[in-house]
């Protein structure tokens, strides 16, 4: 005696991964802005870490240092580069009372071909120079 078995065909299956993929489709542009954001939370946290051992580096030493390494920041490997971070951390200024630090986005999040800036100083003012 041979018993049927409920079941779905291929054809309804390949029904609805179709409209799943429309529907995921439709909602994507309304959700980069919310990924873009959330990835940029990145940024601002690295940049805070960058200030917190710029701060302890001019406590000890009297002056702000322009090399990530001295400060003890270590760079997570690039997702160019096969890592995880999002964006590059560098230090563009440093003085004696004085430093500017900037997170770059090493990808284009919406693919508008503008990349995420951020950057902060030694008064902690965390700003996004250009928004991506």
């Amino acid at each position: 005696m041979k018993k049927k078995l409920n079941a779905f065909s291929l054809t309804e299956l390949l029904v609805v991964l179709v409209i799943i993929g429309i529907l995921v489709l439709l909602a994507l542009p309304n959700l980069m802005p919310l990924i873009s954001k959330a990835k940029s939370t990145e940024a601002q946290l690295q940049l805070e870490h960058v200030f917190t051992l710029e701060k302890t580096h001019f406590y000890t030493l009297s002056k702000y240092s322009n090399n990530l390494s001295e400060i003890g920041f270590e760079q997570e490997t690039l997702t160019t580069e096969g890592g995880q971070a999002n964006y590059l951390i560098e230090i563009i200024e440093s003085g004696p009372s004085t430093f500017k630090a900037r997170a770059t986005a090493v990808v284009d999040f919406d693919q508008d071909g503008l990349f995420n800036i951020w950057e902060i100083n030694q008064e902690k003012n965390l700003k996004e120079v250009v928004k991506d």
